[in-house]
């Protein structure tokens, strides 16, 4: 079995698709596959391995999800209560309804945000890579992008009305403000506690130590001649805030123990950090009628290509869920989602297997990519 999905990972290399890969599934009982393709730096002679630092970006917002859950639980946060009930700031937040020149036209929200309005997605907070009018706001305001570590990225306004539509955007930025206030720690303390401490996950962190950094793996751009090389972008190492939406640093055999304690229903190897049936819940439609959008044009072609999920899915807790099976690939009822620089890891409680397949790179989703992660999966469910 390991072959094949060893030789999917090496043609992608080989074809220039990726300038490297990571790729680990397990199922309930452990880890059934752990594979690596490529350089660790193209041009290096390192080899990327399983234990290699990735940026894994949004791949955050789960775990950053999972620490506002785990303050459901205990009854210190209220997932129906406003946001600024928390976070005061968050009454100042306006609607950009467009453009008067180069001035923006913003108006108050018809309704007060709710946290779990943050968590699913359905604020009406953007991000600039998918959303014009962002793109917009932050040239005419001299506003910087999320990536800039700084607290500034907090002014920016909503695109809809709070309930109104799914928009994909800061929201678990915030949810990460609403976990330190409800919580009175900082979300790096609350995220370690609850979760990556428990788990083991020793090479999970915001802030990654010098010798992590040395074991990290670039973010490789393709240059005109199709080659890869790597670049200079990176996350601020000094922000100002801790990032829920985007910040963590991890390695695939140490985010696979948080998969695989999804998988688990909240428990690995005994470890429970979320009770079953909150697990089962983000594994559920939560945002009823409306639809995750079966196709978000770019914005901001450096950063992303556009997404084209297609019909049939919907949000949960964190999680993009696929209401039908994909044939040869995951069921109904998976949970997965990925983060901007080329990460991706599902989850699937019916066939009761997850898998991830890291790279690093921009800009996020091009075909030929996905292409590789989709034959990955295929493999990988062709030997179970």
């Amino acid at each position: 079995m390991n072959s094949t999905i060893d030789q999917v990972l090496q043609n992608a290399v080989d074809s220039g698709a990726v300038p490297n890969a990571v790729a680990v599934a397990a199922d309930r009982n452990g880890v059934i596959y752990e594979g690596a393709a490529g350089p660790r730096v193209v041009g290096g002679s390192d080899p990327v391995t399983a234990d290699s630092h990735f940026r894994i970006m949004s791949m955050t917002k789960m775990v950053a999800t999972a620490a506002a859950l785990q303050q459901m639980e205990t009854g210190t946060l209220d997932l129906d209560a406003p946001i600024d009930t928390y976070c005061p700031e968050f009454a100042d937040v306006q609607v950009l309804e467009g453009f008067d020149g180069d001035t923006p036209k913003l108006r108050p929200p018809a309704s007060r945000a709710t946290v779990k309005q943050l968590i699913t997605h359905t604020t009406g907070l953007g991000y600039w890579f998918w959303n014009e009018n962002l793109v917009r706001w932050e040239a005419a305001t001299g506003t910087p992008n999320v990536l800039s570590g700084s607290n500034v990225i907090f002014t920016a306004p909503l695109v809809a009305d709070p309930g109104t539509q799914f928009i994909y955007g800061i929201n678990t930025d915030w949810l990460g403000k609403v976990v330190e206030a409800a919580g009175g720690t900082t979300l790096d303390v609350a995220i370690k506690e609850g979760i990556t401490g428990p788990l083991g996950m020793d090479q999970t962190a915001f802030l990654m130590n010098s010798e992590q950094r040395a074991n990290s793996v670039p973010v490789h751009l393709k240059g005109e001649d199709g080659t890869w090389a790597p670049s200079e972008i990176d996350l601020n190492q000094d922000p100002e805030y801790f990032a829920g939406g985007h910040g963590l640093h991890s390695t695939p055999r140490d985010y696979l123990k948080f998969q695989r304690a999804l998988l688990g229903g909240g428990t690995l190897d005994g470890t429970q950090i979320l009770q079953h049936s909150t697990v089962d819940a983000a594994f559920t439609n939560q945002i009823g009628d409306l639809d995750f959008p079966a196709e978000i044009p770019t914005a901001d072609p450096a950063s992303t290509h556009a997404f084209n999920a297609g019909p049939g899915y919907k949000w949960g807790y964190g999680l993009l869920l696929n209401t039908q099976d994909v044939p040869g690939m995951r069921k109904a009822g998976s949970g997965a989602w990925a983060g901007l620089c080329n990460t991706h890891f599902w989850v699937d409680p019916t066939t009761g297997v997850t898998g991830a397949i890291y790279t690093q790179f921009l800009p996020f989703v091009p075909q030929e990519a996905l292409d590789v992660y989709a034959d990955f999966e295929r493999a990988l469910y062709a030997s179970l």
